[in-house]
């Protein structure tokens, strides 16, 4: 995986995105994607924006969820270790950790996996229903892989979708301008954090 980092400061995607909503705070949570040490180097830069968006939802009482990706053996490495050359975030490495920048609290659920997807033997769907939660944000590293895959699963599991677009970054620009695209085409609405901020303040 990657590790450059290179920020958008174009809007291609502003033409797919023909829906436009706010979310409920009273059915909604924040999933923050896989801000970790192996990611640091593209997940900086976007560090203030996520604390940001996640002091506004803890403001909202919108319960906050954070993902870690590592593995804990061979047998769960799947098709990362061959497509990814053998670069697997193993569980109890320093690269495995959340980044200790990040705006955390000890309420603060996180949920550990093994793929692409939150939702893929996590538990997660389950813990999202028995919250009442039907809308979720997605924000995090990398807007291509694991973003993309979570919000993907989230819409066919029957979640509303915010994809945040100042608070996800991945390695390369094509790339992050092509799941925005996607993703406003067929799968999310978008936020940012001024959006955010009015859609719960009014401000």
């Amino acid at each position: 995986m990657s590790s450059s980092v290179k920020k958008s400061s174009s809007s291609s995607y502003e033409k797919y995105e023909v829906r436009k909503r706010n979310p409920n705070p009273q059915t909604c949570a924040l999933l923050v994607i896989d801000m970790q040490n192996y990611f640091s180097s593209m997940a900086s830069p976007i560090l203030a924006n996520l604390n940001t968006t996640i002091t506004l939802c803890r403001r909202a009482s919108i319960p906050v969820i954070f993902t870690r990706h590592c593995h804990k053996s061979p047998s769960d490495h799947g098709m990362l270790e061959e497509w990814w050359f053998g670069d697997i975030i193993m569980d109890g490495s320093i690269e495995a950790e959340l980044m200790t920048a990040l705006d955390r609290s000890g309420e603060d659920m996180v949920v550990e996996k093994s793929t692409y997807s939150a939702f893929r033997n996590t538990g997660l769907e389950e813990k999202l229903k028995e919250m009442g939660v039907d809308e979720v944000i997605v924000t995090g590293v990398m807007t291509n892989l694991c973003c993309e895959t979570t919000a993907r699963e989230a819409f066919i599991r029957g979640f509303r979708v915010f994809f945040s677009t100042d608070a996800t970054a991945t390695s390369d620009l094509d790339l992050h301008e092509a799941t925005l695209k996607n993703m406003a085409y067929g799968f999310a609405y978008f936020l940012d954090c001024h959006r955010l901020k009015h859609a719960l303040t009014g401000e």
